[in-house]
């Protein structure tokens, strides 16, 4: 309890520091009047059990069953921030003396008178609409005219100001115990308190007047010939064309305006203060662009992304720059027609002895013919696949038509002479069917190898 009364003084006498930067606004002494109801009954059960027991079981003391009192206070601003509080009240109550003081508790209501001093230790200056503050004192009573006790009254409140120094305070106030006769207990309270004299106005100090000015000496401290008090760059030599100021140069390239062409865009002397010119406006300048009529690109140095064929499809988009095409083939011809039907038909002559991925001696010239194809435009590329049917499992068709595949990527590029980098093999084993495997004739169609040629 010590450390907390402590640690509320303490922030009272900081707070109390900042009244002395701006005009004051401590309290004048004032006058209030305050209703309030005592509860003696609630700390006693928080004590006996716990705050969450009490709330719990709503056993908090109904305000029907609380003593009303009234009470007089006086305040006074100690600073801006620390207000002197005493005051004077009373109320009838039942006062529950506790066992351990010998007296029993009341079964009648008598009159308690009470008095207290202690500080209102604000949070905010009384400028403000509401002042949240903490209350610390001293107290005393005398109960019924014979029981005396003293205790302690420490709690927070807020205060709300109506203006012209009034305000509404309310308190809530844990009184606790200091003498065998008291006993801990609540206080609630609010009230009205004005000041009891006006405020005092701080006088008007009418300043004296200024002394006349020196006389001013005309100076011209750059040596330009024009008075500092006409010239607008007074340190820097400048013309009268300008205020006394150099010419300027307002794009900061090192040309002057009377001497620069381009005098809001930065330039070159070369140029007369312009940019080095940019004729196709493609961004990149005429120094620096080896198509300077031509639009193009910095990557090329100014000029267009080339079209090595001539197809309309520059090399970036064309798969096939060497090679004349068409845009919906991303610059590669599209394959005759013919000519996939041919290299259809060959793939359909393609034969394997059975269960293994040796080519029988009849694909050869199938083979042959594709081969011709390929070597007739150097263009043209083929993909291999191969494919079997679902009899039995992927460990064992997936990796057989793999090895067919292959084998007839061996073939063309060992036995008919076809550059490797025109051909790709892959085996798919039985994921890509084209007919019914529940049949022989489907089974037998699904045992394929498939050629497609392309151009990329």
């Amino acid at each position: 309890m010590k450390k907390f009364l402590f640690s509320l003084i303490a922030i009272g006498l900081a707070a109390g520091s900042f009244a002395q930067t701006t005009p004051s606004l401590k309290k004048r002494p004032t006058l209030g009047v305050n209703f309030f109801l005592k509860d003696v009954n609630t700390w006693g059960l928080i004590e006996h059990s716990s705050l969450s027991s009490v709330l719990a079981n709503n056993q908090w003391t109904k305000v029907k069953n609380m003593a009303p009192g009234l009470s007089l206070s006086y305040y006074e601003g100690l600073t801006e921030h620390v207000d002197f509080v005493a005051s004077l009240g009373g109320s009838y109550t039942k006062f529950p003396f506790s066992y351990n003081s010998g007296v029993s508790a009341s079964t009648d209501t008598k009159f308690m008178l009470e008095t207290s001093a202690g500080l209102n230790i604000k949070l905010l200056r009384d400028n403000y609409f509401a002042v949240p503050y903490f209350h610390i004192g001293l107290g005393a009573s005398m109960y019924a005219g014979t029981y005396f006790a003293a205790y302690i009254p420490a709690g927070f409140g807020l205060q709300f100001n109506l203006g012209e120094g009034t305000y509404v305070n309310t308190l809530f106030n844990y009184n606790a115990k200091v003498s065998s006769l008291a006993v801990n207990h609540l206080n609630y309270s609010i009230g009205i308190a004005s000041p009891l004299k006006e405020k005092k106005e701080a006088p008007v100090v009418v300043p004296p007047p200024p002394p006349p000015p020196a006389p001013v000496v005309e100076k011209d401290t750059d040596n330009d010939g024009i008075v500092d008090s006409k010239d607008k760059c007074p340190t820097v030599a400048g013309v009268a064309k300008y205020d006394g100021c150099p010419v300027p140069d307002t794009d900061g390239d090192g040309i002057n305006d009377d001497n620069d062409k381009c005098p809001t865009v930065k330039g070159t002397a070369k140029y007369q203060g312009c940019p080095v010119p940019d004729r196709d406006k493609d961004g990149i300048n005429d120094e620096e662009d080896k198509c300077p009529d031509v639009p193009g690109v910095a990557r090329y140095q100014g000029c267009p992304v080339p079209d090595r064929d001539k197809d309309g499809i520059n090399d970036e988009e064309d798969k096939c720059p060497d090679v004349p095409g068409v845009k919906e083939n991303n610059g590669c011809p599209v394959v005759k027609e013919e000519v996939v039907k041919k290299v259809a038909a060959s793939a359909k002559n393609i034969f394997f002895e059975t269960g293994k991925a040796k080519l029988l001696s009849k694909s050869f010239k199938s083979l042959t013919d594709v081969a011709a194809i390929l070597k007739e435009d150097a263009a043209l590329k083929l993909d291999i696949e191969g494919h079997t049917d679902n009899t039995g499992s992927d460990k064992i068709n997936e990796p057989l038509s793999k090895e067919r595949a292959k084998a007839v990527f061996d073939y063309l590029t060992t036995k008919a002479g076809v550059d490797a980098s025109k051909l790709s093999s892959e085996g798919y084993g039985s994921s890509k069917p084209v007919a019914d495997n529940k049949t022989a004739k489907g089974r037998e169609l699904n045992r394929r190898v498939e050629m497609k040629l392309k151009y990329y």
